[in-house]
């Protein structure tokens, strides 16, 4: 039904604008919620630490591929496995995710996440094949926990600044894939003598100091009793939950196509490799400005529906000025496609938490949106390598990539409805 007759989770979205919070009467919240001053600031900061360490794994990777290749004798096909797994243990590793957390509580699951990140990521120093395949597995199953996690407990810690800290931890996610993307040639070259395996290793670091941080935290909580209503696969009936998780994967996929094709497709029309990395670096860095400010003005909206569907025009719009519009314009439109893309993924994240009335029914429509999603992702950049294959150019990829901004829009139209899940529809 509409939310007029089931406001409570929109309120508690927006309570920092409403100034009043409607609380689930039969949630039992764990004890570290209750705590304010510091003890709440430091749990905030750990969130977001947390959250700089999710894509590390994504941008570290691609930018060396080719030393990879060069070093190991990895094919083409296998480097396309090789970046495409992790990506498909987002989707695989998320849907066991909120009963581990109903068993062992969410804080410990985390912590679990994390521990998972910092030692794929430091497997990587082997430098092998096997080593660096197993790393994908790794660091992709922790951060598939940390990405269904965090929204629940961003919910149910921050309910009178759900929006804010959404926008924060989006902007964290945002800004750990730049800085590796930038970071990890010059740390290579700079730091350890043109070895990729260390430039790559290198990055387990900050994971290890999150750890550190959030263990002390997350090991005196417990696990918080299951709600009927998010007992598995109850939302796999709810076609609202269906349409959030449509939107959730074909955002993804062109941010992950985007993220791996479109510096070679600029470099095709004839743009030079260094420039072409640039536009692919500054269309990143435009994400932040969107991550941070699409929630709070997404729950100030009375629906959502027409910021989806702005967002998927703006991201058709750009790709087609950085792929057939004159190049003269290539910088503005690589600033526009990084703001639609933040802000589709932001508002991927927001409507998770806007379209579930507590914490357990975030988790579990947290973990269906981002398992399935994630596997409709991965294949994107497979389809637009498989096109250029069969048909030589990438041409065929911009009808791909509209026909998935206009999936995107009609999915965003239905999941930005001002309803709940789980609700009469």
């Amino acid at each position: 039904m509409p939310l007029p007759d089931s406001t409570a989770a929109l309120r508690t979205f927006t309570g920092a604008q409403a100034g009043t919070v409607d609380p689930d009467p039969n949630a039992t919240p764990p004890e570290w919620v209750k705590h304010h001053g510091s003890q709440k600031l430091l749990l905030g900061l750990s969130l977001i630490l947390i959250a700089c360490n999710l894509r590390p794994v994504f941008g570290s990777l691609s930018v060396v591929l080719p030393e990879i290749m060069r070093d190991t004798g990895l094919s083409a096909i296998g480097a396309s496995l090789l970046t495409t797994l992790p990506i498909v243990c987002l989707g695989l590793f998320s849907a066991p995710t909120p009963s581990l957390a109903r068993r062992f509580g969410p804080e410990r699951v985390l912590l679990l996440a994390l521990l998972l990140i910092t030692v794929g990521t430091l497997l990587r120093a082997a430098g092998t094949l096997m080593p660096l395949f197993a790393s994908s597995v790794l660091a992709g199953a922790g951060i598939a926990m940390g990405n269904v996690l965090l929204p629940g407990m961003v919910k149910q810690s921050f309910p009178r600044h759900t929006a804010l800290m959404t926008g924060l931890y989006t902007l964290a996610i945002c800004a750990g894939a730049a800085s590796t993307t930038a970071l990890t040639v010059p740390l290579m070259v700079a730091a350890f003598d043109g070895v990729w395996a260390f430039a790559l290793a290198f990055w387990a670091l900050p994971a290890l100091l999150v750890l550190v941080l959030w263990a002390p935290q997350a090991w005196h909580t417990r696990a918080q009793p299951l709600d009927a209503v998010a007992a598995a696969g109850a939302l796999w009936r709810d076609r609202l939950a269906w349409q959030v998780t449509a939107f959730m994967g074909l955002q993804s996929a062109l941010a992950y196509i985007v993220m791996g094709w479109l510096s070679p497709l600029l470099r095709e029309r004839g743009i030079e490799s260094a420039d072409a990395g640039f536009l692919v670096a500054a269309s990143i860095l435009s994400q932040l400005v969107t991550c941070l400010v699409v929630p709070s003005f997404a729950a100030r909206c009375r629906d959502q529906r027409a910021l989806a569907v702005g967002l998927s025009a703006l991201i058709l719009a750009a790709f087609l000025g950085l792929t057939v519009g004159p190049l003269s314009g290539r910088w503005l439109w690589a600033v526009l496609l990084g703001c639609g893309q933040g802000g589709g993924f932001a508002l991927a994240l927001s409507l998770i938490v806007m379209r579930s009335g507590n914490t357990q029914v975030t988790a579990q429509l947290s973990a269906m949106a981002q398992g399935w999603g994630y596997l409709l992702a991965a294949g994107g950049p497979l389809l637009v390598g498989v096109l250029r294959e069969w048909t030589g150019s990438y041409t065929a990829n911009t009808w791909l990539v509209g026909g998935l901004a206009v999936a995107m829009a009609w999915s965003g139209w239905g999941a930005g409805r001002r309803m709940l899940v789980q609700s009469k529809q």
